[in-house]
């Protein structure tokens, strides 16, 4: 089957890539050269971990923020995502620092990052069959850590590898075998010579549909591995027909979490049946770094009422405490910490959470949380509808540092400063240690959208997948 379905996906030849001139809606930036020295940010919340945290020096402090100038370059597409960024690298024949971001409907649009001008644009094939529709990605795409190419999704179902160099496609390969049913919504991400993407349903949960995990070899696109989290007896890719259950849904921002020390690959379930044999939904579940063994797994006790309530766990994807803790949020306002360890095992677990805290206004927690690691203490940052908190983690407990009342996407920690994006139109930056307000800035509205902060840039798309447009912005803010 894996044969077959790759044979049916691979479209070389069939896309399409464009060059354009400049499309802003406000001044433009000055065309300068390259940043010297600079830092990528290949995916979203910028390691395999998703800890959210860049470590290397942005060149931007409290004191210069209010100074940042902003560009509104003008998109063919909503990104209702993350953008990612290449520093000093060859496109059309020139040296350029590069956002990448992917709209709803599958196009891939590179953009300089010095003046905003699009350098290519890749527009998957039939895109008009989908454009305008339910039919939509909210991925983040990501970029092999050669820097050559960067992989991203669309909504036929696809994954594309493009070159950095002109955006043509050099694989495509499906990941779904009912793409109008099977949504990729999750940012993707790369590990060990291979993309791992994920699959969730659309808004509705219409039947039917299965959460599964995917890896894709780099370098030729091949399926190497299928987990399926409905039917998880069955490998490959499978007709989502002919599974008894639907449902289970992975489709927090974060998508698959990767353990970069053992390759264990992390994901949370929405809701479905769960059995705890070859069901998995509302459930935390760990796989070995092939995606072919479970070696943890996590559900609730009352995972039949998350389930018929809609208020499952999957909302939200897991992030690493330390090499054995997890923390994991959901739609009932919960943060769970989970010990691996003693989740571990080919059995299943129902319960054993070692703490359980409120989400930041006790509602929904549908972002992905930081995790930034000092010597004293690790510290957690997550915002939801109604707020903003930080907690220390220390010994497998955490404790509330200090709260906000705004609302905020999923948080990021960028030269020492966190920032965090209020879709109704403000990026806020806060000090991470006490929730000192240190700034804002004025933003579009949004809905999943999430900044980056790199070589002396912020870039932050705003807009929501839910209006269906095919235009969009980009917002880009440059010190002075």
């Amino acid at each position: 089957m894996l044969r077959l379905a790759l044979l049916s996906s691979i479209l070389l030849a069939a896309c399409e890539t464009s060059t354009k001139s400049p499309t802003t809606d406000s001044s433009a930036g000055s065309a300068t050269p390259v940043v010297a020295n600079g830092h990528d940010w290949i995916r979203f919340n910028v390691d395999e971990g998703r800890s959210g945290v860049f470590t290397p020096s942005t060149g931007i402090t409290a004191d210069s923020l209010a100074s940042m100038r902003r560009q509104q370059v003008s998109l063919d597409g909503t990104v209702d995502a993350s953008p990612i960024y290449l520093h000093d690298v060859v496109v059309n024949a020139a040296h350029h620092d590069v956002f990448f971001v992917t709209t709803t409907y599958g196009k891939t649009i590179a953009v300089d990052a010095n003046d905003g001008s699009i350098l290519w644009e890749f527009t998957p094939p039939n895109y008009s069959q989908w454009a305008g529709s339910y039919r939509v990605t909210t991925a983040t795409p990501v970029a092999d850590p050669d820097r050559s190419a960067i992989y991203a999704a669309s909504p036929d179902g696809h994954i594309q590898k493009l070159a950095v160099a002109d955006g043509r496609a050099r694989w495509s390969t499906a990941i779904t075998l009912l793409p109008t049913r099977e949504k990729i919504a999750s940012a993707l991400n790369f590990s060990r010579g291979h993309v791992i993407a994920v699959t969730g349903g659309y808004i509705g949960d219409a039947p039917p549909y299965q959460g599964h995990v995917v890896l894709l070899d780099a370098g030729t696109g091949s399926l190497s591995r299928v987990w399926n989290s409905l039917c998880s007896d069955r490998p490959g890719l499978i007709d989502p027909s002919s599974c008894s259950s639907s449902g289970s849904a992975i489709w927090g921002r974060a998508g698959a979490v990767v353990d970069s020390a053992t390759g264990r690959i992390l994901v949370a379930t929405g809701n479905a049946t769960w059995d705890g044999r070859t069901n998995w939904g509302d459930a935390v579940l760990a796989l070995d770094a092939s995606a072919s063994q479970l070696v943890a797994n996590y559900t609730p006790t009352n995972t039949e009422t998350l389930n018929s309530t809609d208020a499952d766990i999957g909302s939200t994807s897991p992030v690493f405490l330390d090499a054995s803790h997890v923390l994991q949020g959901g739609k009932d306002g919960s943060l769970r910490v989970l010990d691996l360890q003693s989740l571990g095992g080919t059995s299943s677990h129902r319960g054993g959470e070692s703490q359980s805290v409120s989400t930041p206004s006790g509602s929904a927690l549908f972002t992905a949380p930081a995790v930034w690691r000092q010597p004293d203490a690790v510290w957690i940052f997550a915002a939801d509808n109604g707020g903003t908190a930080a907690w220390t983690y220390r010994n497998g407990s955490l404790t509330k540092a200090w709260s906000a009342s705004t609302a905020g996407t999923s948080p990021v920690v960028a030269g020492g400063m966190l920032f965090v994006y209020d879709p109704s139109g403000t990026l806020r930056a806060f000090d991470p240690t006490t929730g000192k307000s240190l700034g804002q800035l004025s933003a579009g509205g949004g809905h999943w959208n999430s900044p980056i902060v790199v070589d002396r840039r912020i870039a932050l798309p705003q807009g929501n997948a839910n209006s269906h447009t095919t235009n969009g912005t980009l917002n880009i803010w440059r010190l002075p």
